[in-house]
């Protein structure tokens, strides 16, 4: 599948959740022009834009389960439901367990490994933080001791008028 098929895709999956829908599309183009800016290769690209479309794949199933979406409860259930939700896609298996890897730790600014995983955290937060009203300071911290990207630190900037 493309991309824009694992889109459609998701936005189905998203069974009319507006907010869920709008939140993936701002994640996938905040991690796609970062991605490009600062010049992944066509693989890691790939991974990075599928796990951005897929990232809160959990969210329904959490409100659901636990009345919340908390970030670990999103966490362990995502890992799980991408892997189902990517089967019939054609994706190769590693690319799969990789999408996985990152859905499951999309909200864990630690031990960091990898373009894709750097990039898809600071495209999650740039979207938390401008639906949820984010702190200057919040953001100047998250930019300070998260955030490596150059164009991800340049976004986040020009965004918030930092």
């Amino acid at each position: 599948m493309t991309i824009a098929q694992i889109m459609e895709k998701m936005i189905i999956f998203s069974n009319g959740n507006i907010h869920d829908i709008d939140h993936l599309i701002n994640v996938w183009t905040y991690a796609k022009t970062i991605g490009e800016l600062e010049g992944l290769d066509k693989q890691t690209q790939f991974i990075l834009e599928v796990a951005a479309i897929t990232h809160d794949i959990a969210c329904p199933i959490c409100r659901e389960k636990f009345g919340n979406t908390e970030a670990k409860h999103q966490e362990e259930e995502g890992a799980v439901i991408v892997r189902e939700f990517l089967s019939d896609t054609g994706m190769f298996s590693e690319q799969i367990d990789r999408v996985a890897f990152l859905v499951g730790h999309h909200h864990t600014f630690s031990n960091i490994d990898g373009a894709d995983y750097q990039i898809l955290v600071e495209a999650d937060y740039i979207v938390n933080a401008s639906e949820s009203g984010y702190s200057k300071q919040n953001i100047e911290n998250f930019i300070e001791k998260i955030m490596k990207t150059q164009s991800g630190i340049r976004i986040t900037r020009a965004v918030f008028c930092l």
